[in-house]
């Protein structure tokens, strides 16, 4: 299910003016080159940014994702015309024959459900052509980065164009095991509506996921450092074998 940050129309409006250093989306694009890949799947795509980023270069790419209004603003982007946007998730896509599928950012934390997971993962090994490959990052638990989520680090002001000045910060709800729930809080000056969002995502073990990876039938060839995070990430590569 979609977070209110992705699914309602004025927070999926002003998403990426909130959040517009997306250098971490370089590693990626950097990869679909290094496995030269001519059809990508992108799991979570959210507003379209990195699908978009593929498309200039003349890739040929899905964007899939549970938030209507994430997509609609996608849709709308200069070259949106050129992406195939799915609304839903990866758990029933068809078999897409694509080089490359990924999952940016916390997209991979916020399938929180191990059910969902799992059938997460079969759908992209689906959609995955033989030798296809899956790449996804997740937060290291070990470094607990939800102990900084918290609106004395957090609280912001951002001009947004055509909006006005939105007040934003997001606070920790609550730790249950692997599971962290925090609230994003949005607050638009030009009317003094004041918007919240929770979240929960799931920080798995790297071993965790390395084992859920091998029992789905992928291979995995590598976890790699997060080039914006270094650290603080595994990025998984995962392929389906040939």
């Amino acid at each position: 299910m979609a977070h209110e940050v992705f699914q309602h129309p004025r927070l999926a409006a002003i998403y990426d003016p909130l959040d517009p250093d997306r250098s971490d989306l370089d590693a990626y694009v950097a990869l679909a080159t290094e496995f030269a890949a001519r059809r990508v799947l992108d799991i979570g795509c959210g507003t379209g940014v990195f699908a978009l980023l593929l498309a200039d270069r003349g890739i040929e790419v899905t964007g899939v994702d549970p938030a209507v209004a994430s997509l609609d603003v996608a849709r709308a982007k200069p070259g949106g015309e050129r992406v195939r946007w799915i609304h839903g998730d990866a758990t029933g896509l068809l078999p897409l024959q694509v080089d490359l599928a990924t999952m940016t950012a916390n997209a991979a934390q916020e399938i929180s459900d191990p059910q969902d997971w799992r059938q997460t993962l079969r759908g992209v090994y689906a959609a995955l052509r033989p030798g296809g490959h899956l790449v996804f990052e997740t937060r290291d638990p070990s470094k607990r980065a939800w102990e900084q989520w918290n609106r004395e680090s957090s609280y912001r002001v951002t001009e947004v164009p055509g909006v006005g000045a939105v007040d934003s910060w997001v606070e920790l709800v609550g730790v249950n095991g692997p599971l962290v729930t925090f609230r994003w809080t949005f607050v638009f000056a030009s009317d003094g509506e004041v918007l919240t969002s929770d979240s929960t995502l799931r920080f798995r073990e790297r071993k965790e996921v390395e084992a859920e990876l091998l029992r789905q039938g992928y291979e995995v060839k590598g976890v790699r450092d997060a080039p914006d995070r270094p650290g603080r990430e595994f990025v998984f590569v995962a392929r389906r074998p040939a």
